[in-house]
């Protein structure tokens, strides 16, 4: 007589079994059912385990890369109650105001411009000027500027959705004044690309925003990074090596640029978010289209703008984490790396050394500059280990067969979960 297999549990009962996981009821349920369906009840803890750590999450960035996209680039912490704002009402009239006047014009004052404004990301701020400014007219561009960004969007697929029309100039390693001199009369505006993912060296030639003011049309300087001063007034050091040749929004505009559009979470330091700053009337032509509309932040973005936008203005902006892990000294660096080797020794973990590593900004910012930097380092490939050892994944990077976390990135605060976890690779 053969035997009956033996009943899978309730998907009810599974997904209760599976309370201590922190998922919601409907996603244990989830979890329950696949487990189920795959004949495997015991594996529904595996399958929940693996859906929390997909969920959005607090991580420890150890790579090294400052503003890692992957991560969310600019770390940035803003408290915001649960409350209504005057995100749209005039306090003093009590009639409906402009989202408008709470952080570009902020941003505006810290670069030296007349005004700005504030977009959900750095693309849409391109796009904006382009569609309020040249939709159905020319813009110039060198092209050796027709660059592509991150998830695969392009300079002249940008041009195209806003209505513009492309005016390819010069050659991809020279562009000349007298390249731009030849289309002037056909164009609404210069499009300035600052190249800020890659690098074109050896026999090239570019015109710098100064000479193209002086063509005629307004010019429009897309730096990206989000740089405000080069002189990082903000610093007690002024500014660092690694920022050399960086452009900024304040020398762009004293140079004759119209406009300077860049991110908000790159070396400002801020939430993803685009800003648009420059000439009064180009900006509020910006704001007038219909567009903005559907490219508008909310009331938590343009807080957290505020918020960077006033750090710079009292010149407390040093102590935005971005720039406060970026301006960390070496010496600093070390001796949190030495503590953290002695304590994962004493503990009897795996042997773990402190040595020297080279931090980079990411994000698309200053290719193939390295920032001198200090961390831990182990043999092996314990990169998946450390990202799901303990409460808070830990992103480290592997090279030439040794696990390398690069602690210029990993907030002091967290050096004791950096600690903990590593000592727990002895029972991994």
């Amino acid at each position: 007589m053969s035997r009956r297999a033996p009943r899978p549990p309730s998907v009810d009962a599974l997904a209760r079994s599976l309370e201590a996981t922190g998922l919601p009821h409907p996603l244990r349920v989830d979890a329950a059912r696949r487990a189920i369906a795959a004949g495997d009840p015991a594996s529904a803890g595996g399958e929940a385990e693996r859906m929390q750590r997909a969920r959005l999450q607090r991580v420890i960035n150890a790579t090294g890369v400052l503003l890692h996209t992957n991560l969310g680039r600019a770390p940035l912490a803003v408290d915001h109650d649960a409350a209504y704002t005057n995100i749209e009402l005039d306090l003093e009239s009590g009639r409906r105001g402009s989202r408008q006047v709470h952080a570009g014009p902020l941003l505006a004052r810290a670069c030296g411009a007349d005004a700005g404004l504030v977009v959900n990301n750095g693309a849409a701020a391109v796009l904006l000027v382009l569609a309020a400014l040249a939709a159905g007219r020319g813009v110039a561009v060198s092209r050796g500027e027709l660059i592509e960004i991150g998830g695969g969007f392009r300079i002249p697929d940008v041009l195209e959705r806003s209505g513009a029309r492309l005016v390819e100039v010069g050659t991809t390693n020279r562009t000349r004044r007298a390249d731009y001199e030849s289309v002037v009369a056909d164009v609404a505006l210069v499009l300035k690309v600052h190249t800020s993912n890659y690098r074109v060296e050896g026999f090239t030639a570019a015109v710098d925003v100064a000479g193209l003011a002086a063509l005629g049309p307004p010019v429009v300087a897309d730096l990206g990074s989000g740089l405000l001063d080069a002189a990082c007034p903000w610093l007690a050091g002024g500014p660092p090596p690694w920022l050399a040749g960086e452009p900024a929004a304040r020398q762009a505009l004293a140079d004759g640029a119209a406009l300077v559009t860049f991110s908000g979470d790159k070396l400002l330091g801020g939430p993803q978010a685009g800003v648009i700053a420059g000439r009064h009337d180009l900006v509020e032509a910006c704001a007038a289209h219909p567009l903005y509309r559907a490219l508008r932040p909310g009331s938590l973005v343009l807080a957290a703008v505020a918020t960077v936008a006033t750090a710079y203005l009292d010149r407390t902006a040093g102590d935005l984490p971005f720039w406060r892990m970026a301006a960390m000294p070496v010496d600093v660096l070390r001796t949190r790396a030495d503590v953290i080797g002695d304590e994962v020794t004493a503990a009897g973990g795996p042997v773990v050394a402190s040595g020297p590593c080279n931090s980079v900004t990411g994000g698309g910012t200053l290719p193939g500059v390295e920032i001198p930097s200090w961390g831990v380092h182990l043999d092996g490939d314990r990169a998946a280990a450390l990202r799901r050892t303990g409460p808070t994944p830990i992103v480290a990077t592997v090279r030439d067969g040794a696990t390398h976390l690069d602690l210029r990135t990993v907030d002091p605060a967290d050096d004791r979960d950096v600690t903990t976890a590593l000592i727990s690779l002895a029972r991994v």
